[in-house]
């Protein structure tokens, strides 16, 4: 068996599509019932792929139009981005080609984007559409179509609360991904080149004339670099 390689994957996506439950629920074997929206959260895995072991740094982002400026601070040397949307929500699946995939290219040009289509299990459930008449179903053929149209690495479907076999296909996807094609691409850019693109990113940073930075910061700090999962709730994990 090889030697351990972390993978750096960010999750993007809508606010409230099930980012975090998707997380929590690989990592803890958990169904969260409280929706706290999230600012940064970290989360960590230990998983083996294929022969290789591979420690999963799994960095969870805000889609709320709030933190829009805050987010891409967690771009930065990301190996793989998971894109989600939910698959009883039309906005979500638009704002995919409309929204995620320019800012992901704009920010990290050249990383992997693996699609994924969350709650699966309610797609399906007819009494949820009774209670939410405003609701619309995303069909399998609308997904593959969406990850045609913005050609990314894969999609797939999932549900964070039944745990389907489908969910476990995320993480080996996602880390043969990585394994097959490492996409660090800026740290393989000349000095000079580098130099000149962080000086724009940190200027563009610091301007915050509307401070809207400054009290978003306020309210990352305490989440934005949180402990990742001891190993004893990690360990054992296999794809």
């Amino acid at each position: 068996m090889s030697a351990s390689r972390f993978i750096k994957c960010v999750t993007v996506g809508d606010g409230a599509v099930g980012k975090t439950c998707m997380l929590i629920s690989y990592t803890s074997n958990t169904f969260p019932t409280d929706y706290v929206p999230t600012v940064f959260d970290n989360f960590s895995a230990n998983v083996v792929v294929d022969g290789n072991t591979v420690n999963l740094g799994l960095w969870d982002t805000a889609g709320q139009e709030d933190y829009n400026r805050l987010r891409p601070l967690s771009y930065r040397g990301a190996d793989v981005f998971l894109l989600a949307f939910s698959l009883i929500s039309k906005a979500s699946y638009e704002n995919v080609a409309k929204k995620w995939i320019p800012e992901l290219r704009h920010y990290a040009p050249g990383v992997p984007i693996i699609l994924v289509g969350t709650k699966l299990d309610l797609r399906d459930d007819t009494q949820f559409f009774i209670e939410h008449p405003g609701a619309s179903s995303i069909t399998t053929a609308q997904g593959e179509e969406l990850r045609k149209q913005i050609g990314v690495a894969a999609y797939i479907e999932c549900s964070s609360k039944t745990q389907q076999q489908r969910c476990k296909m995320i993480w080996c996807r996602t880390s043969r991904q990585c394994l097959i094609k490492p996409s660090r691409l800026y740290f393989n850019r000349p000095r000079k080149t580098r130099r000149r693109k962080s000086n724009r990113e940190i200027a563009r940073f610091c301007d915050d004339r509307e401070s809207t930075l400054a009290e978003n910061l306020k309210l990352a700090q305490g989440s934005s670099v949180a402990t990742p999962l001891s190993y004893s709730r990690t360990a054992g994990l296999m794809l």
